[in-house]
């Protein structure tokens, strides 16, 4: 979608941790951490794969990425990185999220995750903007 539209559109990713996976917040903590060493697509495709995560298979993830493991700690602990992740929380709240993942095509939510049909709707959105 991304090379199809290189004008048009950008991707945010917002975390929002789920309660019933017990690592999830501390890899969500890693890849903002990750994202201040501007690796965190890396490290987010790390963490997928990983399998089983575990603090061990994080720091594993953060090595194999190549991160300067000092200063990911350091980043895994600071406060900033914490509220980052807050704020993602509460965004995922404002805009009801209650699972992942949930896509959103100009704040709208994307109900059919098909190619044509997000296309459509940037198509759309790109439209009404030109109106504008």
């Amino acid at each position: 979608m991304l090379e199809k539209n290189p004008k048009n559109l950008k991707i945010v990713f917002k975390n929002l941790p789920l309660r019933m996976h017990n690592m999830a917040q501390t890899a969500a903590l890693a890849a903002i951490a990750a994202q201040k060493q501007g690796k965190f697509w890396q490290m987010h495709d790390a963490l997928f794969s990983a399998g089983q995560l575990s603090k061990k298979a994080i720091d594993e993830a953060a090595k194999s990425i190549g991160l300067n493991m000092e200063q990911f700690k350091k980043d895994m602990a600071d406060p900033t990185t914490k509220q980052q992740l807050y704020k993602d929380m509460m965004d995922a709240q404002k805009a009801d999220v209650t699972g992942t993942p949930t896509l959103f095509i100009n704040g709208h939510r994307v109900r059919d995750r098909s190619l044509p049909a997000m296309q459509k709707m940037i198509d759309q959105q790109v439209k009404a903007a030109d109106k504008k």
